[in-house]
C-alpha cells in the first residue's frame, strides 16, 4: 500500500501507469476505521477498481469545535486495518493540501430541503462543509467509482445531489450499513461510549426495526412519537425519528405516500452522538 500526503505525490501516481488501466475506486473518511470503512474497500476491489482510500479530519464539517477535538484519531492502527482489507493507496493530506492558502474552494449549490432537514437542522453548516470537502477530494482522487457508507443515508443523499448537479461522471456506490452482532451500526464515535451506554445503544436499531414493522399499519406520527418515546425511556436523548422519502428526505405520513421510505434517526448516548437509518420500503 502507498500511503501518500500531498496532492503533487498523488497526481504523480495517478498518472504513473502503474494502475494498469484500472479504474480508481475511492472512499473518503476521517479515519478511526471499522469495518464498515473496509468494506468499502472490499467493495471497491470486487469491483475491479484500484482501491484509494483518504483519511481526513475535516474541520468545515465540524459546527461545534469540541466535537471536532474529541474525534477519535488512530493513523497507526488505521493503516492496519486498510493492509488488511487490500486497499492500495492511502492518501493523507495535510489541511494546507485539502484546502491551500489563498484559494476559495467552498462549493456553491442549492441542495433544496435536503440539507436543511433531519441533520441540517440540528448541525447548522455541517454538509456544506461535508460537500465542499467531498468535492474537493473528487477533483484530487479522479475516480470512477464514489464508495460511501448507507449510515450516513443523508450524507449520502445530498453526495448523490452534488454529483447530479455538477453533471459528473462518477458513479456513487452505496455500501449496506454494517453492524456489530447487536445491531449497532458501526461508528468511530462507538469507542467513545461507556461501557453502560455501549450495552444501551443497540436500542436504536431495535426501534429502526419496530418502527418498519409498525409502519405498514400506523401513520408516521404514531410510529415516530412512539420510537423517541422507546429511545428516551432506554436513557437516550434523541433528536429526531423520522420516516422520510428516501429521494426527497421529507417526511412521509402513509405507508402508501412514497415507493422509497427510509426510517432515519439522531440520539446522544451521553456526550456522544448517533445516527443510524432502515430503509423500510423500496421499489
Amino acid at each position: 500500500m502507498l500511503l501518500l500526503k500531498t496532492v503533487a505525490d498523488y497526481e504523480a501516481w495517478r498518472t504513473s501507469g502503474s494502475r494498469k488501466g484500472r479504474t480508481i475506486g475511492f472512499a473518503p473518511t476521517m479515519g478511526a476505521l471499522h469495518d464498515g470503512h473496509l468494506e468499502l474497500v472490499r467493495m471497491a476491489r470486487r469491483a475491479g477498481d484500484t482501491a484509494v482510500v483518504s483519511i481526513f479530519v475535516n474541520p468545515t464539517q465540524f459546527n461545534d469545535p469540541k466535537d471536532l477535538e474529541k474525534y477519535p484519531r488512530t493513523p497507526g492502527r488505521d493503516i492496519e486495518l486498510l493492509l488488511s482489507a487490500g486497499c492500495e493507496v492511502l492518501f493523507m493530506p495535510g489541511v494546507e493540501e485539502v484546502y491551500p492558502p489563498g484559494r476559495d474552494l467552498r462549493l456553491q449549490i442549492d441542495f433544496g430541503q435536503l440539507d436543511k432537514v433531519m441533520e441540517g437542522a440540528f448541525r447548522p453548516g455541517h454538509f456544506a462543509g461535508m460537500a465542499t470537502v467531498v468535492n474537493r477530494l473528487l477533483d484530487i482522487v479522479r475516480p470512477a467509482r464514489l464508495y460511501m457508507g448507507q449510515k450516513d443515508f443523508q450524507q449520502l443523499s445530498i453526495v448523490r445531489d452534488m454529483l447530479r448537479q455538477l453533471k459528473s461522471p462518477i458513479e456513487l456506490v452505496m455500501c449496506p450499513t454494517v453492524r456489530e452482532a447487536d445491531g449497532l451500526a458501526m461508528s468511530s464515535r462507538n469507542m467513545r461510549l461507556t461501557p453502560e451506554l455501549r450495552q444501551t445503544a443497540p436500542v436504536i436499531h431495535a426501534t429502526l426495526e419496530a418502527a418498519s414493522a409498525a409502519f405498514r399499519q400506523q401513520p408516521a406520527a404514531t410510529v415516530c412519537e412512539n420510537a423517541l418515546k422507546r429511545l428516551a425511556e432506554a436513557g437516550l436523548k434523541p433528536e429526531y425519528f423520522e420516516l422520510v422519502d428516501g429521494y426527497s428526505l421529507l417526511p412521509v405520513a402513509h405507508w402508501s405516500d412514497a415507493s422509497f421510505v427510509v426510517a432515519c434517526t439522531a440520539a446522544w448516548a451521553g456526550d456522544v452522538r448517533l445516527i443510524d437509518n432502515l430503509i423500510v420500503k423500496t421499489s
